[in-house]
Order: structure tokens, then sequence, then C-alpha cells
């Protein structure tokens, strides 16, 4: 099965899915990594691992490195500047041009003859409008594809329990809940591989638990998917769900995982 991976930034992959990501590999999946920007947005590390202007290239190499660890086939740029971070925390988009967006999103699918694509929920999990605007084109780019349409799949789906319930698309109810503990060392590996934004990922724990916090502490080990195309009522039954169908958290097993997440990971 081919599939694509179509995310904002470097690091979204791995925070958001890594351990779903890293079980379709293993189930035999060729995993296919979209980044729409390199994160040249994002922070340089603490203490700063680069300078503002090689942020990006770094964190393309942290992405290679997160990709490898995960099992993926290939990654792909699509060179989009990710803006700076504005007043008072304003976070922005990487594109207004949702239909070009699109276009280059089928022009990959039908490359790698894709017939998954898994990508941000449709509430940009905390809001970021690059989430939302990368869900929305990839929604777009889906169902220009009419009966021969890839599935999609959206991350981060809400359910009772989330071990974090702040980056829950609140619109998205989970279809699938996985228990990725099998593959949580190469979740935390690849997390470790994206080392600029690793002082990012604890501080929000960290502060809540009152002691530094290490990136393994914060690593949850469930993760969530909702199918967003084609739309689905009761259970979810298609070739994606049936690969990961060893890895399902049964109903009467949420509760066990509602302690999961050392703390939330914080947004960029």
């Amino acid at each position: 099965m081919n599939i694509l991976a179509f995310f904002a930034h470097p690091d979204d992959e791995t925070m958001l899915a890594g351990g779903t990501l890293a079980l379709l590999a293993r189930g035999g999946a060729q995993v296919h990594y979209l980044c729409a920007t390199r994160g040249e947005g994002g922070e340089t590390g603490e203490p700063p691992l680069c300078s503002i202007e090689e942020l990006g290239a770094c964190r393309e190499q942290e992405m290679v490195c997160a990709v490898q660890t995960l099992g993926g086939r290939s990654l792909t740029f699509l060179d989009y500047l990710d803006p700076r971070v504005g007043p008072e925390n304003q976070l922005y988009p990487y594109t207004e041009n949702l239909v070009y967006l699109a276009g280059q999103i089928a022009a990959t699918i039908n490359q790698f003859g894709v017939q998954a694509v898994l990508t941000h929920g449709s509430n940009g999990e905390y809001g970021h409008p690059a989430h939302r605007i990368t869900h929305q084109a990839a929604r777009l780019a889906v169902e220009s594809f009419g009966d021969g349409a890839p599935l999609l799949y959206s991350v981060s789906a809400a359910f009772d329990g989330h071990p974090k319930p702040h980056l829950s698309n609140t619109d998205n109810p989970a279809h699938l809940i996985l228990d990725v503990s099998s593959v949580l060392g190469l979740k935390i590996q690849a997390a470790l591989c994206h080392q600029t934004q690793n002082a990012l990922f604890v501080r929000r724990a960290s502060k809540e638990a009152g002691r530094l916090l290490t990136v393994p502490e914060v690593i949850v080990h469930v993760e969530s998917l909702h199918r967003a195309y084609p739309p689905v009522n009761g259970k979810v039954d298609d070739p994606l769900a049936r690969l990961l169908e060893s890895w399902l958290v049964k109903p009467q097993s949420r509760e066990e995982h509602q302690g999961a997440s050392m703390g939330p990971w914080p947004p960029r």
C-alpha cells in the first residue's frame, strides 16, 4: 500500500503521528513524506544549534533523520517558506493559494500511486493556520480524483481520554485509536532527530510538572485517526484500517490510556 504523509512543518509528522507512520511501515506500506515547508519559522534550539538563516537547512536534515527512523520510503519538500511567528505569538499560513497547493499534492499522489493520505486535522490541532490550510488542500486534492480518490485520514482525532486534549481536532471524531507502544522507541528516536525543537517539545510539560522533563517522557503511546474522505458512519473498513487492525485500542481498554501522556506537546 502506498501512503502519503503530508504535513506543514518538520516534526509534525513525528509528534502527531510518528507511531502510526512507523506501524504502517512495519506493516509493509510504502510511506512517502511530503512537507510543505522546512520550518524556517521555528526555534533554533536551547542553546541555539544554528542561526536563523541556517534553520531551514538544519531542519531539513532533521526530518531526513526522522523519516529514515520511521521507515519512510521518500521525502519531498514543497519549498514554501515557513513564516516567522508574529507579535503576541501570531501564527500564519505558508500560502494563500489553496488551489495551487492542492495541485502539487495531486501531482505527488499520481507520482507515487498513493492509496491513502495522512495529514493534519481540520481544526489545525491547536488552530495553526498552516495546519488548517494543509488539511484543506489535501482534501481538495483527494476529492479531485473522483471515483478513483485515495483515502484521506487526519491525525490527532478526538476521543474521550485523548492524551493531549488541547491538540485534539474537536471536529474530527476518532475512527481508529492506536496503541503505538510497540514502536514507541522509534517515535522517541525520531523526535530526538528534531534537535532544534527538543526544548520546545518539553517546555510546557516541564512547566506543568515543576521539573525539567526529557523528550522520551513527553512522547505518548496512543494516537488517533479520523477518516475524512470518503465520509463514514460507524466502523471503518478499508485497506488502511485493516493494515492497522492489530494495533487498535479496543473500546473497553481506552481508559487505560487516559494517563498515557507525561505532558502535552507544546504548540510551536
